[in-house]
C-alpha cells in the first residue's frame, strides 16, 4: 500500500501555473479595484475578440499604472465590446530604478526601437533632447506613448515610464537636477561604468545620427554634473548607444541584481 501511494505521488501531473503564461495583458488608463467591471471597446476590444478570440470566463491581466496588476475574467463578450470582472489583486505597482534616458530623436523605426527597448529595460523617464544635428525635431507623443504601453504589456511592467516633452540640449544641461549625474555617451573615450562607481540617480544622454557638434561637446564636458561614458572601441549607431548605455547602468545600479531589488533607487512617484 505504501509503495502504491509513493508511485501515485510521482505520476501525478503538476498543477499548471495560473493564470497561464499565454494570458493576454492589457493596460487600462483608469483606476482598477476588486469587483470592478470595466468595459473594453475600440482597438483593445477588436484585439481581444478577433485576434485572441476571447470568450466569457477567459482570464486576462490588467494594469493601470496606479495600483499594480489585477486578474480579471471576461463577463460578457459582444460584437464590439467586452465587459470584464476583476477578481483579485496580483501585485503592487513596481518600483523602478531612478534612471532617465535623454536621447536625440532619430528616424521613425529607430526611435520606436529606442522607446520599446528602454521601456523593457526599466527606465523611469524618457526625455527627447533636440541637438544642433537633430534631424527629427517633431516628436509625436501619442505614437510614442502607444509604443510605451505596448512594451509594458509585453514585458510585464506595471509602471509606465514618464514621457517628457522635448527640450533643447542647452536647457536640459542648464536646468537638470543637480543631484542627478548626466552620463554623456559618445564615441571617443570616457570612463568605464563599473560597480559602485556607477552614479545613481542618473540620466543617460545620447546624440543624433551625426553625433554632437564640437560646441555641444565642449559645453557638456565643462558642466560639473556631466560624466563622459565609454561604450567600447566601436562606433555605435545612436539607438545602439542609447540601449547599450542603459543596459550597462541597469547591470550595475538597476534592478538586475540577483535579489530583484534596485540598489540605491527610491520609489518613482506617479506623475
Amino acid at each position: 500500500m505504501h509503495f502504491i501511494a509513493l508511485c501515485y505521488r510521482f505520476v501525478m501531473p503538476a498543477t499548471p501555473a495560473w493564470p497561464p503564461a499565454s494570458t493576454p495583458r492589457l493596460f487600462l488608463d483608469m483606476p482598477l479595484a476588486a469587483d470592478a467591471a470595466p468595459v473594453i471597446d475600440g482597438p483593445n476590444a477588436h484585439y481581444l475578440l478577433n485576434v485572441m478570440r476571447m470568450k466569457p470566463d477567459d482570464p486576462l491581466l490588467l494594469f493601470d499604472d496606479r495600483s499594480g496588476e489585477w486578474l480579471a475574467r471576461v463577463a460578457e463578450a459582444g460584437k464590439r465590446s467586452l465587459t470584464l470582472r476583476i477578481e483579485h489583486h496580483m501585485r503592487a505597482r513596481e518600483t523602478v530604478p531612478d534612471l532617465w534616458l535623454c536621447f536625440a530623436p532619430v528616424k521613425k523605426a529607430r526611435l520606436d526601437w529606442i522607446i520599446e527597448k528602454a521601456t523593457e529595460l526599466g527606465v523611469a523617464r524618457l526625455q527627447p533632447v533636440i541637438t544642433e544635428r537633430t534631424i527629427v525635431e517633431r516628436v509625436k507623443a501619442e505614437r510614442l506613448r502607444a509604443q510605451i504601453v505596448e512594451a509594458c504589456e509585453q514585458c510585464g511592467r506595471t509602471a509606465l515610464p514618464e514621457l517628457a516633452d522635448p527640450v533643447k540640449l542647452p536647457a536640459r544641461v542648464k536646468c537638470g537636477p543637480k543631484a542627478r549625474a548626466l552620463l554623456f555617451a559618445e564615441a571617443g573615450g570616457g570612463a568605464q561604468m563599473a560597480g559602485p562607481s556607477a552614479p545613481a540617480p542618473a540620466a543617460i544622454l545620447t546624440g543624433p545620427e551625426g553625433g554632437f557638434t564640437g560646441r555641444e561637446r565642449d559645453a557638456l564636458l565643462a558642466h560639473p554634473a556631466v560624466r563622459r561614458l565609454a561604450l567600447g572601441p566601436r562606433i555605435l549607431r545612436a539607438e545602439t548607444a542609447a540601449i547599450a548605455a542603459t543596459a550597462l547602468w541597469m547591470a550595475h545600479r538597476g534592478d538586475w541584481a540577483a535579489d530583484g531589488r534596485a540598489p540605491d533607487s527610491g520609489p518613482i512617484p506617479h506623475p
